[in-house]
């Protein structure tokens, strides 16, 4: 029987890099915010653009430049579940759902998942991808 990771608490600077008006230091985000930043930037992280792990991020800017449909749609779902099955071990219970927006040429991506060893409700946040030149 596979050993289950029990997880503690998380932390991660805020990539805004604004420091505190008081204490001068950089932002700490916790737990929950962490992982969903962690996710949200494996997701439009392009492969190659990490200098020590060129493979790290999804592929889905290639597909954002095709039609907005749904086999459009249904390519980018699997690209994000891939790249966050492969690169993010504190997530567990993956749902990921992509609907296309042809008439604003964008697609609206929802992810909801639960963190590995925490007793926390389960996590969901919606973000828009759209073609960038």
């Amino acid at each position: 029987m596979p050993v289950q990771r029990i997880s503690r608490g998380f932390k991660d600077i805020s990539l805004s890099f604004d420091p505190h008006p008081v204490t001068k230091d950089l932002p700490i985000i916790k737990n929950e915010s962490a992982i969903i930043r962690s996710v949200r930037n494996l997701v439009q992280t392009v492969p190659t653009e990490r200098v020590f792990n060129s493979s790290l991020g999804s592929e889905i800017t290639q597909s954002l430049f095709e039609f907005v449909d749904f086999g459009t749609a249904a390519i980018i779902r699997e690209q994000i579940i891939t790249s966050i099955k492969s690169y993010e071990p504190r997530v567990t219970g993956l749902i990921v759902e992509v609907k296309p927006e042809p008439d604003s040429n964008t697609f609206t991506v929802d992810i909801a998942f639960d963190i590995l060893g925490q007793e926390t409700p389960a996590q969901q946040f919606t973000f828009i991808l759209e073609a960038t030149r």
